[in-house]
């Protein structure tokens, strides 16, 4: 539906004559065009008093206007354009004469449409008339042809201005500036003395701190207790904090949420991305990435391979990342009411992990049908206990000494001595060909065949050091961001040993999901445990044995 209005009429006059009737139709592509000229386009009030002037002149009554605000014209066909259709109406009812626009590509700028567009309207009586190009004809070949093309290159720019629109967009956003669109939650617009280049002033995005902490709020629910979109809106809800209309919120706006890379300082417009603006971080990057690894892991396509829990409802450690060791089912919980009595009389209820494949009575799983809930987490909360106590017992003094920091001592050193032999190839080099120059000129020792030769040996050997010497600082790189992945990882499983024996099961069970990848359990409760990939280094670089 088009966001539109009617222009009030002020110099109707009060007899049109039958074939002077006007019908009048005014479109700009942006909202900012209806009292300014943003891009180069008339704006409203501008078309209006052209095509009122040259009716005028030519003797037509306007007898009704239309206006269009932020309707694209190459963008939006006619069949979604109410105003069209509404003027379209009221030629097949007659009640007017002549169609006019400021300039044609205000009715269209689609070249496959348009044209049939305006052919349609001089096919049904109505003369279609242009204030600044004048009247469309269909009467020859030619006039069929010219209306073609007019629509044909006005498609074509605006193709032309969309790509230099979007490329400009692309090079402020990359500069670090805030481009428009829909403020996010948790920020908003201020002027801080930017202007463009009519001098008009812009919008920076600043984080509202009455807002961003329902941010953090909302990743924190996400990501530490694994609620989700429908589970964190519901949430809301009961506490009465409602969304910056006023209204509930929803699961969708959640999820978008959950996905806006802006909440860690990056700004984005179409393919292009800002560096990381510390000022606009609400979120961090670690927590952000958490976030969307928990999104990809609870897709359908992640089925087989899922490890996250879907939802975080129940008492059991384990959800979704357990296996039978025999037949590689996926466990599900099943709970029985008449377990062990109580000493008061009372049956507990005993919860299992299953495996379904030995429950259908199928030949292929030797396994056992199920294994006790408590036993199962029991002992999975000893490992993940002694993960935290052996990670414990280093301080991050320690874990910076040990053999990761001594390799990007290595790799350092390798780069410096490839850096120098380097150097020293180029230096001998640049004096070979200085001594080249001289054997032209007669004034070397050494003839020009020796020195071509030696030239292009040290040349080979200039190429193979500076490709070593560049593998060797993409290895100190690659060995810096290893140690600053491996701080990040230490203080990450610190936070969780302080919080795990104190916190809630939803938060327990999002714990171990992130460090466990998989459980596999056989029978007599043997395990074998796949831990999550950045764990599984995290350990092995310290030494540490799971």
């Amino acid at each position: 539906m088009d966001k539109t209005s009617i222009v009030p009429n002020d110099a109707v006059r009060n007899t049109p004559t039958i074939g002077n009737r006007v019908y009048c139709l005014y479109r700009v592509s942006t909202n900012q065009q209806v009292d300014h000229d943003e891009k180069d386009e008339a704006d409203i009030p501008m078309q209006r008093l052209e095509c009122h002037k040259f009716a005028e002149r030519m003797g037509w009554t306007i007898i009704h206007e239309e206006q269009e605000e932020g309707v694209s014209g190459h963008k939006v066909r006619a069949e979604s354009r109410d105003k069209i259709q509404l003027i379209k109406d009221a030629a097949r009812q007659k009640k007017f004469d002549i169609f006019l626009v400021f300039m044609f590509d205000r009715i269209g700028r689609i070249a496959d449409e348009t044209p049939f567009v305006v052919e349609w309207f001089v096919k049904n009586g109505i003369r279609v008339w242009s204030a600044k190009e004048g009247e469309q004809r269909f009467e020859s070949h030619t006039d069929k042809l010219t209306n073609y093309i007019r629509f044909w290159q006005a498609d074509g720019e605006s193709e032309k201005t969309s790509i230099r629109t979007s490329t400009r967009m692309g090079q402020i956003v990359e500069s670090g500036y805030y481009t428009g669109g829909t403020c996010p939650y948790g920020y908003k617009l201020v002027r801080q003395g930017r202007t463009n280049k009519r001098g008009y002033d812009l919008y920076d995005l600043v984080i509202n701190e009455e807002e961003a902490p329902l941010v953090r709020l909302i990743f924190d629910k996400y990501v530490t207790e694994g609620r989700g979109a429908q589970s964190i809106a519901n949430l809301l809800n009961s506490m009465k904090i409602k969304n910056r209309s006023g209204n509930n919120w929803h699961p969708s706006s959640i999820r978008g949420m959950i996905k806006n890379i802006t909440y860690i300082g990056i700004l984005r417009s179409g393919e292009s991305r800002s560096q990381v603006l510390p000022q606009l971080q609400i979120i961090d990057e670690q927590t952000f990435h958490a976030a969307q690894e928990i999104t990809a892991q609870r897709c359908g396509k992640y089925e087989s391979t899922r490890h996250i829990p879907l939802n975080v409802r129940g008492t059991s450690l384990l959800a979704g990342n357990v296996f039978c060791g025999h037949c590689g089912a996926r466990l599900s919980l099943t709970t029985n009411g008449k377990g062990r009595p109580k000493s008061d009389g009372t049956d507990t209820i005993r919860v299992r992990y299953v495996c379904q494949t030995k429950t259908r009575k199928h030949e292929t799983c030797g396994g056992q049908t199920g294994y006790t809930r408590h036993i199962l987490d029991g002992m999975i909360n000893d490992i993940v206990h002694d993960i935290f106590r052996k990670v414990k017992s280093l301080s991050k003094a320690e874990i910076l000494s040990t053999t990761h920091s001594a390799k990007v001592n290595e790799y350092k050193a390798t780069a410096k001595r490839a850096q120098r032999e380097y150097q020293k190839a180029e230096k001998e080099l640049q004096g070979l060909k200085q001594e080249v120059v001289k054997a032209v000129t007669g004034n070397s020792a050494f003839p020009v065949e020796l020195l071509s030769s030696l030239v292009q040996e040290t040349e080979q050997k200039c190429t193979a050091l500076k490709s070593a010497y560049e593998a060797a600082q993409r290895d100190v790189e690659q060995s810096e961001i290893i140690m600053q992945e491996l701080q990040v990882k230490y203080n990450q499983l610190i936070d969780w040993s302080n919080i795990y024996d104190a916190t809630n099961i939803e938060t327990q069970k999002m714990i171990v999901a992130q460090l466990i990848e998989r459980v596999d359990v056989f029978r007599g409760y043997e395990l074998k445990i796949k831990f999550a990939i950045s764990i599984e280094q995290f350990l092995i670089g310290l030494d540490i044995s799971a």
